[in-house]
């Protein structure tokens, strides 16, 4: 079962996390689904990450070959049409969905969410409890310090 990782933004926004979550997820050979909330948001993702630093190959979910993309940009909650399965690596995003049964077979589950919003802290915490609940080993990472450290 893989970890829970929960990323607490608080100086920086989500586009400049990711391209680090995804390359980390990429380098250990590990297919990755990137979740979301708002279609938009994913579109506007999908051309960051296209046009940033170095070279993350991805794709919108409902295109021909989702189920060969490395990366694959989805949106709604967990199991929906079934787009990111098979994925190693499931970073939620904006208080996507995150069912504790999608842990056991992944490598790693990041829940990323910005701590300047309340409703999205309340949402992590109501994931935290969640995943934990169900036994689901998780870490909080915190970047207040200006740099990522984990926190205990």
């Amino acid at each position: 079962m893989g970890n829970a990782m929960f990323y607490h933004l608080t100086r920086s926004p989500a586009e400049q996390l990711l391209p680090t979550l995804i390359g980390k997820s990429r380098q250990a050979g590990w297919r990755v689904e990137l979740r979301g909330t708002d279609a938009a948001r994913m579109a506007r993702l999908d051309e960051a990450l296209w046009q940033g630093d170095g070279f993350l190959p991805h794709g919108l979910a409902g295109g021909p070959h989702d189920a060969l993309q490395p990366v694959l940009l989805t949106v709604g909650g967990a199991g929906d049409a079934g787009e990111g399965a098979g994925a190693d690596c499931l970073i939620a995003l904006d208080g996507a969905a995150v069912d504790p049964a999608e842990c056991a077979p992944a490598q790693r589950v990041c829940i990323v969410f910005d701590g300047n919003d309340p409703t999205a802290l309340d949402t992590a915490r109501g994931q935290w409890r969640s995943l934990t609940g169900a036994g689901v080993a998780a870490e909080y990472w915190s970047e207040e310090g200006g740099r990522w450290e984990r926190k205990r």
